[in-house]
């Protein structure tokens, strides 16, 4: 359904050491720099884009928005939050687990610019 996901950034280094920890976590390359100066990740056929926001204005994180990374065991999405955590993120909402015998193990981030991201396993 999509083909893509931009996310705006304040410190572009702070950003890169953060999204290549996390990316990498879950066995991605860490990002390259687009001639536009965007960090670009490539994997599991998605791509995601960090950049400085195109208006100028301050990078700020989606009120009420995720972005979810699909993950293929609780090991890998345990790896991919303790990655983030050592990189500058900072760990939001409960503990990494399964919610409430959803079948769903998650662990939540924000990013150094406030973006909510979500390492998410379906269980069983």
């Amino acid at each position: 359904m999509f083909s893509h996901i931009v996310v705006g950034a304040n410190d572009i280094d702070a950003s890169k050491k953060f999204y290549d920890a996390i990316i990498t976590a879950i066995g991605g390359k860490e990002g390259f720099t687009d001639p536009n100066g965007r960090i670009v990740y490539v994997h599991g056929g998605g791509v995601l884009l960090v950049t400085k926001p195109i208006d100028g204005k301050a990078a700020t994180g989606a009120n009420g928005g995720t972005i979810g990374f699909g993950l293929a065991s609780a090991e890998q999405t345990d790896a991919w939050h303790k990655a983030g955590v050592e990189a500058g993120g900072t760990s939001i909402e409960d503990p990494p687990g399964e919610r409430a015998g959803s079948g769903l193990y998650l662990a939540y981030l924000s990013d150094p610019s406030g973006n909510k991201l979500c390492g998410s396993h379906r269980l069983g």
